[in-house]
């Protein structure tokens, strides 16, 4: 017999609460790993005070409103339940029950990011990413670090906290990096340590170049974005100048979110492009990003980049 979702969602709150607890954001439910294949069509997370279900195929009404009364039950600290619809054009969003609430503040390791719901397709804070922003806060001392596909600077703002001595942040939306400046002064972080260029990576070498070089480089990209990034044909050319932008004996962190690449796409990628670079482990996802098969999810490779 199939567990209903409920089921599932009590299981895993009491796991949360026999360890820490509910912290502000974290990822309750995670069907699209298709661990639980009756429920691979949704995830739930949490961004207190917010529960938000994500749905990928249409569900009928009356089963969302019995997972409005059990998330109720089940974490009595929610004053809104919101869902969004990513298999609808646009991917919609309404409040089910509770407060009409669209902007807050989370945090995560000690920091705050600024979380918009309802309105645009991602929160601004990708929960799965989440070790891997502590190992940069753990990293970063004395860094100079170069943020690729910066989106709204988490990395960056992680890597100041940390220490760091520069954080350069690139990507072609200058609305995410505007998010991205927000979040730096949410926590009151220097803003004279950070830089935003709302560019196009593949085009503007020499603009990341005058920079550097590197001690650290972050490296996030989407898996597909029309007219800019298809990564299966671009992650080499990102790989290939290496060379140019980092310091010997720096830290290099690849990342791959596609289901249908593994990371020894990655890996062959790095060893063709640039040998230079030397893999030395990959950063776990956290616990509840549950794939039924390996490597699906997402990849977050740590290389050791020496030029001689």
């Amino acid at each position: 017999m199939t567990q209903s979702l409920q089921e599932h969602l009590k299981t895993s709150i009491e796991s949360i609460n026999q360890l820490n607890g509910l912290t502000d954001c974290q990822r309750l439910f995670h069907g699209r790993g298709h661990a639980y294949p009756e429920l691979s069509h949704v995830n739930v997370d949490w961004f207190s005070p917010v529960v938000l279900i994500t749905l990928y195929q249409e569900v009928d009404e009356a089963w969302l409103n019995e997972q409005v009364s059990g998330i109720q039950e089940l974490v009595p600290e929610c004053a809104s339940i919101q869902v969004q619809f990513r298999s609808r054009k646009f991917a919609p969003s309404e409040v089910l029950w509770g407060e009409e609430i669209s902007a807050l503040r989370t945090q995560e390791h000690g920091l705050q990011y600024h979380i918009s719901l309802g309105k645009a397709q991602n929160s601004g804070l990708f929960l799965d990413m989440g070790n891997g922003r502590k190992w940069v806060k753990n990293n970063s001392q004395g860094k100079k670090v170069l943020n690729l596909f910066a989106y709204t600077c988490a990395f960056s703002v992680a890597a100041i906290a940390g220490g760091a001595e520069k954080v350069v942040n690139i990507d072609m939306s200058k609305g995410a990096l505007s998010k991205g400046r927000e979040n730096h002064k949410l926590n009151k972080q220097d803003g004279s340590k950070v830089k935003y260029e709302g560019v196009d990576i593949f085009k503007s070498y020499s603009r990341l170049k005058k920079y550097g070089p590197y001690d650290l480089l972050i490296c996030d990209p989407p898996s597909f974005q029309k007219g800019s990034v298809k990564i299966e044909r671009d992650y080499k050319k990102i790989i290939k100048r290496l060379p140019e932008l980092m310091a010997n004996n720096s830290d290099v962190l690849l990342c791959l979110n596609s289901p249908d690449l593994s990371e020894e796409f990655l890996l062959a990628e790095v060893a063709r492009e640039c040998p230079q670079c030397q893999y030395q482990c990959r950063i776990a996802n956290p616990e509840v990003f549950i794939e039924a098969e390996a490597g699906k999810g997402l990849k977050v490779l740590y290389f050791r980049y020496v030029s001689s």
